[in-house]
């Protein structure tokens, strides 16, 4: 994961907005202190550079909504987020685009990509209530989502490596805008 983003996790744990970025000492400073600079400074300028400004600002605004309750049928800050209502906000709010409300139309609506062309910004799947795509979470990147779980929980950061998630992905998708429809003569 980009340092500067695990910096917003730990910086804005309880923010609803997303604060200037720190400095790259300050970053480094952090990162060290919690045993998670695990990329060389140029490594990360690489994947910052590489990022589509879109998706940075998407990961970004949604860093600044870690620790929302959970709630279900929840799509905003005030009443709390369930997965798919935190994935459509966040799309909406920062990209413009309104996705359908629940995960498995979420899937259905987006393109599918493989694991392995995951982008910071895509949208990953899960099979949490035995049936496909009943769970869904915004890729940051470094093999990390951040995501709205469950009841009694808030939204945080997982590793979709850890067992848990490995069982259950269902797959990836990437959100393209369609282009606007062509105006009729």
């Amino acid at each position: 994961m980009p340092k500067w983003i695990l910096v917003l996790l730990l910086a804005c744990s309880t923010a609803h907005a997303a604060p200037p970025p720190p400095s790259n000492e300050e970053i480094d400073k952090i990162l060290a202190d919690k045993g998670l600079l695990n990329h060389t400074i140029d490594q990360l300028e690489q994947v910052r550079q590489s990022m589509s400004s879109k998706a940075s600002d998407l990961v970004v605004n949604a860093m600044g909504f870690l620790g929302v309750p959970y709630k279900r049928g929840g799509n905003s800050a005030e009443t709390g987020f369930d997965c798919s209502g935190f994935v459509r906000a966040m799309y909406e709010q920062t990209v413009g685009l309104v996705l359908p409300r629940r995960a498995k139309e979420q899937a259905a609506a987006t393109d599918r990509i493989d694991k392995s062309e995951l982008r910071p910004g895509d949208l990953v799947f899960f099979n949490t209530m035995k049936r496909a795509f009943s769970h869904v979470g915004i890729y940051v990147g470094d093999g990390k989502f951040i995501h709205s779980p469950r009841t009694g929980s808030q939204v945080r950061v997982e590793d979709m490596r850890e067992a848990y998630w490995q069982r259950r992905f269902d797959g990836a998708r990437r959100v393209t805008p369609q282009p606007e429809a062509e105006a009729k003569p």
